[in-house]
This record gives C-alpha cells, structure tokens and sequence, in this order.
C-alpha cells in the first residue's frame, strides 16, 4: 500500500458512464439517474503543499476559471468548514482530463482533494461524511470518494457496489466543451426509461439517454460515435459527453482500433481498473 504523505503525486481518475438511465425528475427539478460508474488509469494529478496560514491557494488556476468556483478550491474550503480545520494547502494541478468530456475529471478533483486533505490535515472525517460534502459540490463527487466501481442511483448518491470484469477502453475525444446544464435542460431529454434493479444490471447492458440530445447539439459527437460504432458496435458516450467510448476484451484490439482513427481525431486507450487508487485510504 502507498504511504501516502505531503510529497506524494495524488491521483483523481476518470470514470466511464457505462450506461446512463434518467428514470425521473424530482420536484425540486434534479433529475433521477441510473448508471454504473467505472475508473479507469487515466488521470489529472495534484500535490499539496502545507502552508503557515490558513489561506487555500490553487497554484496552477485553468484559464476562465476564477480561483473562487475552482472544485479544488471549494472542496478545500469545505473541508476546513466541516472539521473546524484552521490548516492552509497550496494545490498544484496537473490537469490530463479534458473539461466538459463527461470524464468527471472536475468532480474527481475535488474529490481527490476532499481525500488527500482529510488525510494530510488528519481531520478524521470518515468517508460518509465526505461524501455528504462532495454532494454540495456536485453530483458526481460522491461517488470518487465512495471509491469503487458501482451501480449509482437517486441524484447519482445512492451506491451498489459491482464487480466488473477487466476491460480496456478506447476513448475519443471531439474537439467540443458540451455543457452538462445544456443537455438536462433539454426539452427532448428523455426522462422515464423504466427503472431497474442493480442486481438484475449485466456488463453491456443499457443505454445512455443524454447521448441523442448531445449528439444532436453536437455534430462533433455524433460523428465521433458513428465512426466509433463502425468498429465497436457497443460504443456509446459517457456522461454528458463530449467523450465517446468502446470497451475491449484485450488492449491489443482497442489500440487497433485506435490506429485507424482518421487524421485530426483525437483518442487513447484506457485500462478498467478494480476500484479508486484511494479507495483503502483515512
């Protein structure tokens, strides 16, 4: 097990939607989602340095970003807020994840954070806890902290752990930033697909009712997709998008698949892996 301290590089890994049901809207107009999240070994990275006073400074902001609405930043302040921590952090991010892909790299951040600082500041929160704080910094924080592949449910707070096989993933990414906001606002979204039971769900299993909506919004994704599907009928995009993807038995196949991208399209391969890399840690 990693001995996790101030010097160490913190991952926060991308998951995969590998199916997205809206099954609902609530009152108070959040929508009810199923999904199985799934990790994958591909990652942004953060380091922490302590500081003398109590101040959370993001040292490498993302451009357009104003350093107060930062994830990493929130989920800092947060975090001091909720155990009464009077300990200030410099936070160093190397960003790898694209935004509005649908990767969830925002969210995982923020998570990661949430984690490293819990850890670092022995605030002594247990995971519960920090996952009640992740949720009000969005919907899919929680379940980076929760730290195992899983069957989401309600809001995208409500777990059931799943044990999935080894897979590797081509991911392609279309040149677009697709607005989460943007697509749950539709007025063509669907929003009744017929719940169902996290032990009847079966690997391959499912749709994504968002993928029309941003496909049509989007050209970009649509045409990524289609040419996708021309190799993996199965493939599908994850979250909001912009990301489309395809799993794979074996690397090899997924990275032959990769080789035949047309020039100007952008891709990688991604191995599943088996939970969080932070899953084990206080």
């Amino acid at each position: 097990m990693t001995d996790w301290n101030w010097d160490s590089a913190w991952p926060a890994p991308a998951k995969l939607n590998l199916f997205l049901h809206v099954v609902g809207r609530r009152a108070d107009g959040y929508h009810l989602l199923q999904t199985v999240f799934r990790f994958i070994d591909r990652a942004d990275t953060l380091r922490f340095a302590p500081r003398s006073d109590d101040q959370i400074v993001l040292a490498t902001p993302i451009p357009g970003v104003p350093a107060d609405t930062d994830l990493t930043v929130r989920a800092a302040r947060q975090l001091q807020e909720a155990s009464s921590c009077r300990q200030g952090v410099t936070i160093h991010l190397d960003k790898q994840l694209p935004m509005g892909g649908g990767l969830g790299g925002g969210s995982s951040d923020a998570a990661t954070v949430l984690l490293a600082l819990n850890h670092l500041w022995q605030t002594g929160l247990d995971r519960p806890t920090l996952e009640k704080i992740g949720l009000s910094l969005g919907a899919d924080v929680p379940v980076f902290v929760h730290g195992h592949n899983t069957f989401a449910e309600g809001v995208g707070e409500a777990f059931t752990d799943v044990a999935l096989p080894a897979a590797s993933y081509l991911i392609l990414h279309p040149d677009v930033h697709v607005p989460t906001a943007a697509i749950f606002g539709a007025a063509d979204l669907k929003r009744d697909t017929p719940a169902i039971s996290p032990t009847d769900w079966q690997p391959g299993q499912g749709h994504n009712d968002l993928e029309p909506v941003a496909c049509t919004r989007f050209p970009a994704v649509a045409d990524h997709l289609d040419w996708l599907k021309g190799h993996a009928p199965q493939a599908m995009m994850t979250g909001s998008g912009a990301c489309v993807f395809a799993a794979f038995a074996r690397r090899s196949e997924a990275e032959a698949v990769l080789a035949k991208c047309p020039t100007g399209m952008r891709g990688w391969v991604a191995d599943g892996l088996a939970a969080h890399p932070l899953a084990k840690i206080r």
